[in-house]
């Protein structure tokens, strides 16, 4: 291994083995991004007498119940996507052996980034909470500047022209009217047509 950081591929393994570490992967996150923290903001904003800036109403609570619900279903989706069509899960220390261009990832490249901040934000919106709500947001720039430009380093190098391909053509943050298919695909190979592409194991 070099230098440079790399993902680290997941072993060969079943499908059902790589959702039960997707699912738990999901539970851990959840607990720690979405539990854990914003409660321990939710207490700093009221020792620092903010409290005072809370919102409420039935608006505010019933949009963070949509956000987070549509925002739990993108991830999860994403993520069992990943579990099964990628070999792998969306944790960088055990990531798929295969370039995933199905499910979600057929319209926006980084879907469970989008799902954990809309489902951050709606925690906010749920408890009232400007900063709670900060602290999702501020999430979309530590990912996008820190995080993201590694990983897509990664997918470049053990997928090559496959992955750059993909990149130009399918936005971070926007998804895409239609679904998006490998230019070489046809209707006789189905499985690489919005699916998934081999890459090499790096390790």
């Amino acid at each position: 291994m070099t230098g440079q950081q790399r993902c680290r591929v997941a072993r060969p393994a079943s499908p059902l083995w790589n959702v039960a570490k997707t699912l738990l992967q999901t539970a851990v996150f959840w607990t720690v991004f979405l539990g854990l923290l914003p409660a321990l903001v939710f207490w700093l904003e009221s020792s620092c007498g903010l409290d005072a800036l809370r919102f409420s109403g039935w608006f505010s609570r019933a949009a963070g119940g949509v956000m987070f619900v549509l925002g739990g279903s993108l991830g999860l989706a994403s993520g069992l996507t990943m579990a099964v069509r990628g070999q792998g899960t969306p944790l960088p220390l055990d990531g798929p052996r295969r370039l995933v261009l199905a499910g979600p990832y057929r319209w926006v490249r980084n879907p469970m980034a989008i799902a954990g901040l809309s489902q951050g934000v709606a925690i906010g919106l749920l408890l009232g909470s400007p900063a709670v709500v900060l602290y999702a947001l501020s999430g979309g720039p530590v990912w996008n500047y820190l995080v993201r430009p590694w990983e897509e380093r990664d997918l470049e190098r053990r997928f090559g022209a496959d992955y750059a391909h993909y990149r130009q053509a399918v936005y971070c943050w926007w998804p895409r009217w239609t679904g998006y298919r490998l230019p070489s695909c046809d209707d006789t190979r189905p499985a690489e047509c919005g699916g998934s592409r081999e890459g090499g194991v790096g390790q």
